[in-house]
Order: C-alpha cells, then sequence, then structure tokens
C-alpha cells in the first residue's frame, strides 16, 4: 500500500510539473500579428527571355495588431535579391525593424513563389535574444507612382519569444 501511494504521489508531482511547464513555455511564446506597408525599388540586373535578377529595396513602417503593441509603429528598412527563372520567383531578403526607442532587429527572409516565410536573426536592447518566426502575405499592391516602383501592403504572423 505504502509503495502504491508513493508511485502515485511522484506520478502526482511529475505530472503537476509537467503542467506547469507547459503553462510556462505556452506563455513565453508571443504571437504576431502585423500590417506592414512600404515602398520597394527594384534595379534590373539581368533580363533575359527566360531569367530576370533584380535588386531591391524598401522602406516602410508596420503597425502591430496585437493588444501589447510591442511591435508597432517600427520603421523597416528591406534589401534583397529576386529572380524570376522560367517563371519561377524565388527571392532572399534581409531586414532591419527599427522600434521607437532606437531597439532594433534583424529578419531573415526567404520567398519561394507567392509563399513568403522569415526569421529573426538578431535583436538589440528589448529584442535581444529574441526568436520566432512567420508568414508575410501581400494583400495589397498599388499603382506603381513611379517607374520601377511597388507599393505594398502585407499581412505579417507568427511567434516570437524573448529570451529572460
Amino acid at each position: 500500500m505504502v509503495t502504491i501511494k508513493k508511485a502515485i504521489t511522484t506520478l502526482g508531482i511529475i505530472g503537476f510539473f509537467t503542467f506547469f511547464l507547459t503553462i510556462l513555455t505556452a506563455q513565453a511564446e508571443q504571437p504576431i500579428n502585423c500590417l506592414l506597408c512600404f515602398d520597394m525599388k527594384t534595379t534590373t540586373i539581368v533580363e533575359t527571355e527566360d531569367l530576370i535578377i533584380m535588386g531591391s529595396e524598401s522602406r516602410g513602417i508596420l503597425l502591430d495588431n496585437t493588444e501589447s503593441k510591442f511591435f508597432d509603429n517600427s520603421t523597416v528598412h528591406l534589401v534583397g535579391l529576386i529572380k524570376i527563372d522560367k517563371g519561377k520567383v524565388t527571392g532572399s531578403i534581409i531586414g532591419k525593424y527599427l522600434d521607437p526607442s532606437g531597439d532594433f532587429y534583424v529578419i531573415e527572409i526567404s520567398q519561394v513563389g507567392n509563399e513568403t516565410d522569415w526569421k529573426f536573426i538578431y535583436g538589440t536592447g528589448k529584442f535581444k535574444g529574441i526568436t520566432g518566426s512567420g508568414k508575410s502575405l501581400r494583400f495589397t499592391k498599388g499603382r506603381p507612382v513611379s517607374p520601377g516602383t511597388s507599393q505594398v501592403c502585407s499581412k505579417i504572423t507568427g511567434t516570437y519569444e524573448l529570451k529572460k
């Protein structure tokens, strides 16, 4: 009987700690739901019948739709390389997001076709040690205000976690 009570007590303790750690983990990861609007300038490097390669530079602003407003009013500077090979679009972009406080974080963006994935790769100040990733989906594109430009808004979703 003592052995059964000991086993039940041990399982109860393990269960409690597992439940407690699950709650801590769930609270540590936070959602991202933002709107990013930017102006993009492209420079064509190669243009043939089958292959187009462009450099891009974008600047814009991020609006945070979550209650915390953690990323709100960050200004954005993105630079990248876009390749269209026989109609297939791929791209690699690096973005610096500057918080109104002066702290910033850097993301790496990978595009294949219409799929755009991103992940955090660096952060300073309140973003130091930030990890996480997500997706970007363009939902509107305006008429170019001048040749070689695009005016775009995208929905940014994902999760992030700050190191304690």
